[in-house]
């Protein structure tokens, strides 16, 4: 499984790509609008630090202003992808951008009817959000199991990333489930580090070496 972080925080972006478990980036209006920077120049930075898939969601809504959007944005860089919403217009978008050769990410699934729609426009990667759905009472992780069982159904190319990531528990649903990608706050990833028995472990281990009186280098 591919692990994306979802932020626009370059620091933390540099950071978790030193560590080697960084497979590609997502953002959002939302995500570049806290850092207060230009977007593109975001963009652009980060496609210098990651070398997968970097998403950069359109701001338009309809098919031709995506259109415009999509050309400035693929130009920043060629690991850009680019990220439209599922309506009839941005499906449109992707069927065009998917024919010329662009990565398209279609985000805010929230069904598999809608899933189907995204693999048959040719969608790079369709992005379900299992925590929105959790918040209004559904399980999110329900939606990731239909749409695996349906695109294996079919052998749709469609990667499945798993987006409106909560907690390490969705990380390992996704996982048991097959999903190809999840994409998680920079926190959520640093906490698939923690477990209190490997810090008490590695306490003690300190201790008894300690006690040795012994150094290394």
């Amino acid at each position: 499984m591919k692990f994306f972080v979802d932020t626009a925080d370059t620091a933390d972006i540099r950071s978790l790509a030193d560590s080697g478990l960084l497979d590609g980036v997502t953002t959002n209006p939302s995500l570049v609008a806290k850092s207060g920077r230009k977007f593109t120049e975001v963009i652009a930075e980060i496609c210098d630090i990651v070398d997968g898939p970097v998403s950069a969601e359109v701001a338009a809504i309809d098919h031709e202003g995506m259109m415009r959007e999509a050309k400035v944005l693929k130009a920043i860089a060629k690991n850009v992808c680019i990220k439209v919403p599922l309506t009839p217009d941005g499906i449109r978008t992707c069927r065009k951008l998917a024919d010329a050769g662009t990565m398209v990410n279609v985000t805010l699934c929230f069904s598999p009817a809608q899933a189907i729609l995204a693999a048959k426009a040719g969608a790079a990667f369709v992005s379900p959000f299992v925590g929105r759905l959790d918040d209004i009472g559904q399980y999110g992780m329900g939606l990731i199991a239909e749409i695996m069982q349906i695109y294996n159904n079919y052998e749709f190319h469609t990667e499945v990333l798993v987006a409106s990531v909560r907690n390490p528990v969705h990380v390992i649903e996704a996982a048991k489930l097959g999903a190809d990608v999840v994409t998680v706050p920079p926190a959520v990833l640093r906490s698939l580090f923690v477990h209190p028995l490997t810090e008490k472990g590695l306490a003690a281990f300190l201790a008894d070496w300690k006690k040795t009186g012994q150094t290394i280098a």
